[in-house]
């Protein structure tokens, strides 16, 4: 199942939850873990129970979430992380907690938590320390997920429509009071590109605090959603005619103190490092088989093989390529010392995004990989004329294979983990592929 856990020596040294409950009145715990599909999982501990649980976890049966497992398989124990602890905004008397999955003494090596923290390690063993900061793109629907919730939210352009984003002012603002309240540094808020669609910023920080963060602000945006009467959906393309939901990444190294940016380089005509060019190389090199772990649904790919929208552009890559500040390829390097890489979307697993970019990184980094020329042309206009590009899988099942026949990243991202997610997201595939859709009965019914 895997090697031997130190999840409970490191919660030995850090907070102590029942200390943290009677400081802050709080009764409860979530204590949450992620699964292979990103859904969040949570029992609801009262506080006067956590010290055990602190201890030795709190029981599930994972067979019964998105996790490789039998139902033969013992109780996996989520072992809660006392520095992920948030006292949640809208409900005081409950704190949230990410966990590390534990079975038998051992950890879960599928567990997309546990996989990000042997990638960090992976890294730190060669000097690196990966910062992220993430653009989260999301919609505001009536509840049934069918419609956008502002009826006058109907412009052409809506991007930075400032009427727009004040008449969601109060979901917006108590979201973004709750993160300056948590000291993520929420930097800006505003309208985005599709109707009805929206993006919250916050500051970068190390790969598993982003990851925990995100999950998070998932949980959160949901929540204060629904307690508005709305939805709040992260989905990649909801509506077919508008601009899907992203999940942009700005990437950097630093070295282990954190304090200096090793991608930086400001004589580089590009602003990047040799060694930020390598690690940019590797994600080049794995473009196809990581897409299917930062864009995995059978709706990932009606973003980034979308048409032209309603507002003019999809502002989704299709193809595998790296310019300057040009937000129409994969990969912009709008200045120096960090890239962005524009490929993830909004059904991406917050800790699998940070583990395969940390892996597709390294890979590149060690192999010395060479990203390949630079492009600056528009690739909406002009896309058809790249020859050194490959284009992006056109569907889930595509981007499996390319994940499948990629030994090498299968091999930095673990066989357990790589093994359940292609075998669940195969399963995936084959149930939509399985379904009779109103398309064939209205072309093919009279074949």
């Amino acid at each position: 199942m895997g090697t031997a856990f130190d999840t409970k020596i490191e919660n030995k040294t850090t907070t102590d939850l029942a200390e943290f409950a009677r400081a802050r009145d709080v009764k409860y715990f979530m204590v949450t873990y992620t699964d292979l599909f990103g859904s969040q999982r949570a029992k609801l501990v009262p506080a006067r129970a956590i010290a055990d649980m602190q201890k030795d976890g709190a029981g599930f049966a994972g067979f019964a979430t998105w996790m490789n497992l039998t139902p033969a398989h013992p109780d996996m124990l989520a072992v809660p992380d006392p520095s992920s602890v948030i006292q949640l905004p809208w409900k005081p008397e409950v704190a949230w907690l990410a966990s590390d999955c534990v079975m038998e003494g051992k950890s879960v090596e599928q567990a997309p938590r546990n996989t990000l923290k042997r990638l960090i390690a992976e890294a730190a063993k060669e000097g690196l320390r990966v910062k992220t900061g993430i653009e989260p793109e999301f919609f505001l629907t009536t509840p049934d997920g069918k419609m956008i919730a502002d009826s006058y939210d109907t412009a052409t352009k809506p991007c930075y429509d400032q009427q727009a984003v004040m008449r969601r002012y109060d979901i917006i603002a108590e979201v973004a009071d709750a993160m300056l309240d948590l000291g993520w540094e929420p930097y800006q808020n505003d309208h985005e590109d599709a109707n009805g669609q929206f993006e919250m910023n916050w500051a970068y920080d190390d790969t598993l605090a982003t990851a925990d963060k995100y999950s998070f602000f998932k949980f959160m945006m949901k929540t204060v959603a629904e307690k508005h009467g709305l939805r709040a959906t992260f989905m990649p393309k909801p509506f077919p005619t508008r601009t899907g939901n992203g999940c942009h990444a700005h990437i950097s190294v630093w070295d282990l103190d954190g304090q200096v940016n090793m991608f930086a380089d400001r004589n580089s005509s590009d602003g990047l490092s040799e060694k930020g060019m390598h690690f940019l190389g590797g994600i080049i090199k794995h473009a196809p088989a990581l897409t299917a772990i930062t864009n995995p649904t059978v709706n990932s790919y009606k973003r980034i093989n979308a048409p032209r929208t309603t507002s003019g552009a999809t502002w989704a890559p299709n193809t595998v390529t790296w310019t300057g500040n040009n937000r129409t390829h994969m990969v912009r390097v709008p200045g120096p010392g960090r890239f962005e890489l524009r490929l993830p979307d909004g059904a991406a697993n917050p800790y699998l995004m940070q583990a395969v970019i940390i892996a597709a990184g390294l890979s590149g980094i060690r192999a010395k990989a060479d990203p390949g020329p630079r492009s600056d042309i528009d690739m909406y206009k002009d896309g058809h004329t790249v020859t050194h590009g490959s284009k992006l899988p056109l569907n889930l099942l595509d981007a499996l294979r390319e994940l499948d026949k990629d030994t090498e990243l299968k091999g930095l991202m673990g066989e357990e983990f790589t093994s359940g997610f292609i075998k669940l997201k195969t399963q995936e595939w084959n149930s939509y592929a399985s379904q009779l859709t109103q398309w064939e009965l209205d072309n093919t019914l009279d074949c």
